[in-house]
């Protein structure tokens, strides 16, 4: 079967699994979810070939959700073994999911080296700006005056900046997209794959439980008003003025994936052990 034979014979629902999702109503994540499979669809890759891989939060159950091979893993640690996986299994499609507390607080240091290190991968992030999963505690992206019982009259912080801090590390590929936009975030999400390198999706994907204030963000979003580019010092200044609902692809780098060669051979443990002896 050729590739476009592939692609028009695979259908979203070959993508999900049976299990129903147990979001609260009107969260975001079930759309970042229906562009999840809408995205391998259009790949035509068969869900056998797709791995899913995420730490702890609302965002990380999406594997359950599909019919792909999937790990729920240690909270903040998906990244790390999503590299593993990718390269010791080249021939896999690996996809990421995370959520801002998951991937931006627990998981920063592997965010940032995930970045550097540039296997080919795609890290997606529904960024919601609170821990939804754990009762709304503010996340390393809340604002500093947002108000909560965990942090009455704000936590006074700088928000973190996870675009910015990709593009400094070397991610490979930068986009932006909403949750109520599932056509266009699948549209993304397949360019992602498809790119070359680490690729970095953020979603935002609103929690109407502990963020009712973010539903307004339909009304924010909007189209990235300039094309993406491939110079790493245009693509900063773009980020560090944008308002944070530039929607679109804002950074395509050119970067050469990391890939190790990896030792076929089967090695004796008892051989290491004369190693460490010596």
């Amino acid at each position: 079967m050729s590739i476009v034979d592939r692609q028009l014979a695979c259908k979203p629902t070959d993508y999900k699994s049976d299990v129903k999702p147990v979001w609260c109503p009107g969260c975001g994540d079930y759309h970042v979810l229906m562009s999840f499979t809408r995205a391998f669809a259009q790949l035509g890759v068969p869900p056998e070939q797709i791995a899913v891989i995420s730490g702890i939060g609302c965002s990380s159950r999406i594997p359950a959700y599909t019919s792909c091979y999937g790990f729920h893993g240690v909270h903040g640690r998906s990244l790390a073994l999503a590299a593993g996986l990718k390269v010791t299994r080249p021939d896999l499609t690996v996809v990421v999911a995370s959520g801002d507390g998951d991937g931006y607080s627990i998981g920063g240091n592997h965010f940032l080296h995930a970045c550097r290190r540039n296997v080919d991968m795609t890290y997606v992030v529904m960024d919601n700006h609170i821990y939804g999963m754990t009762k709304g505690q503010p996340s390393p992206t809340t604002e500093p005056e947002f108000d909560t019982a965990m942090s009455p009259g704000g936590t006074g912080l700088r928000p973190f900046h996870p675009l910015v801090i990709a593009l400094a590390s070397g991610a490979n590929f930068i986009a932006r997209c909403f949750s109520g936009e599932p056509n266009q975030t699948a549209d993304i999400l397949l360019e992602a794959i498809k790119h070359p390198g680490f690729s970095f999706v953020e979603i935002l994907s609103p929690c109407v439980t502990f963020r009712p204030d973010e539903k307004e963000w339909k009304n924010l979003v909007h189209p990235a008003p300039v094309a993406a580019t491939n110079d790493p010092a245009r693509a900063a200044r773009r980020i560090m003025t944008d308002d944070g609902f530039n929607i679109g692809v804002l950074y395509r780098g050119d970067r050469r994936p990391y890939s190790p060669e990896i030792c076929s051979e089967t090695i004796d443990p008892s051989e290491l052990e004369k190693e460490f002896e010596q």
